[in-house]
């Protein structure tokens, strides 16, 4: 049997060191009898103290205790609660200082992940930095300890939820009410068995899907009505899975957004939707731009949702097949582009990193421009089909810059593919998360 190697002790005193630089994870990089140790709360530069918190065989990690020496890019927190809660790790940088270090990140994936820099850098997209988050899922719990209910994001490295009142990049429809959800929940029956709040937003409405573990009593029901509708929220129960929710008040509710003037989406408060609307607009129009749409273009739009891409450029082209593998969301995305009486947009499900698109009815005219907007882990089984179906153009939309450099990589090395441009899209202030886009040609 082998043996359980034994834990190090931490040390119990604080230690001095330097910044040398910043993690893409947005912890400071520091060297101690040269092991590397992430601190978190330190910035680049900086001499800060830092208590050890982990000790591994290859790094350390530790958080900051006190700052000696400030970097000239280091402003104090708006939100109450950095430090404890992890859903913000960038909040102590400015703002300008957050969009250099999200670039940065960007650049070294491409040079690490494909040997590639873009022929041109895009100046980043940007939006409020304050209350702009419109989804979220918020963790509820019941502490016995407290004999309290917790409404939140879980704490820092941590599975427990942390004791907040407010959220600052949360929509203060609902990111000013925290702690007053916590205490309306601790008053239903069922105040130990609602496991999580779904939130959704649009310009004018706040959906809020309850995760009940188990049925809610008539009573719970009707409190939770009572509370919605005294502060105008839309609520929502969850029996089960994404299938099973279904709204408490109004009866018949509908979430819907603008992606730009004359155009709606409906969609549901389970549906994909991106959770900065202010960007998301800012960023469609940049990727119309990027794909130099012209009217009589037939354009292939992959991972499509409901349509928040593929109906805005069917107001612009000839054609435009919008696909995805969710089929509730291709019911949607159809459902959309009769609402806008849209008749050159199609919406097809398939699985696309189990199937080739050329063998589909839909495919075999082929398309002279392609978007593309996967999820995290990106379009790497994809890639060589889309030089088949004729694409000269493509653009790619990211939430994972190493994907992207990855596919970038693929693209531009395999496929024929030259990178023009690249920029980052400030979709998620004050957080480490990376929203880019990319614009690839190809010479015929």
């Amino acid at each position: 049997m082998a043996r359980r190697r034994r834990r190090q002790k931490l040390p119990p005193e604080p230690v001095r060191a330097t910044i040398e630089s910043l993690s893409h994870d947005g912890r400071g990089i520091a060297r101690i009898d040269g092991k590397t140790v992430f601190v978190d709360g330190a910035l680049a530069g900086e001499e800060v103290s830092f208590q050890y918190s982990r000790l591994h065989k290859s790094y350390d990690e530790g958080r900051t205790t006190q700052v000696h020496q400030s970097a000239a890019d280091r402003v104090d927190p708006k939100c109450q609660h950095f430090g404890v809660c992890g859903g913000c790790s960038l909040m102590h940088m400015a703002p300008e200082a957050q969009l250099a270090h999200k670039q940065a990140t960007l650049a070294e994936h491409f040079t690490h992940f494909g040997s590639l820099t873009p022929q041109t850098w895009l100046p980043p997209l940007t939006g409020p930095l304050w209350g702009y988050r419109r989804k979220a899922r918020l963790g509820v719990k019941y502490v016995t300890k407290k004999e309290q209910v917790l409404v939140g994001f879980r704490e820092k490295a941590s599975p427990f939820i942390a004791l907040l009142n407010q959220c600052e990049v949360l929509d203060p429809r609902v990111g000013m009410r925290l702690g007053e959800l916590g205490e309306m929940i601790a008053g239903l029956d069922a105040y130990n068995r609602i496991a999580q709040i779904e939130v959704a937003m649009d310009d004018e409405h706040v959906a809020l899907v309850f995760r009940n573990l188990d049925p809610l009593s008539d009573a719970d029901k009707q409190q939770l009505i009572d509370y919605g509708q005294q502060h105008n929220l839309w609520m929502y129960q969850q029996p089960g899975g994404p299938d099973t929710v279904s709204p408490l008040w109004p009866q018949r509710p509908q979430l819907s957004y603008a992606p730009e003037d004359g155009l709606t989406l409906n969609f549901d408060p389970s549906d994909f939707t991106q959770v900065n609307a202010g960007i998301n607009e800012k960023m469609i129009q940049r990727a119309l731009a990027l794909l130099d749409v012209q009217p009589e273009d037939r354009i292939l739009d992959l991972f499509c949702g409901l349509g928040n891409f593929t109906l805005p450029l069917a107001r612009r082209v000839a054609e435009v097949v919008g696909v995805e593998g969710d089929q509730a969301l291709v019911r949607h995305a159809n459902n959309n582009a009769a609402l806008n009486q849209l008749n050159n947009a199609e919406f097809e499900q398939a699985d696309l990193t189990q199937t080739e698109l050329k063998d589909y009815p839909w495919a075999q005219k082929g398309f002279n421009k392609i978007l593309l907007d996967p999820p995290r882990s990106g379009a790497f089984e994809v890639l060589h089909q889309l030089a088949e179906l004729g694409a000269e153009r493509l653009v790619y939309v990211s939430c994972n810059p190493a994907t992207l450099a990855r596919d970038a990589g693929e693209l531009v090395n395999q496929h024929g593919y030259t990178m023009e441009a690249a920029g980052i899209m400030d979709m998620f202030p004050h957080t480490t998360h990376v929203e880019s886009i990319a614009v690839f040609t190809k010479q015929r």
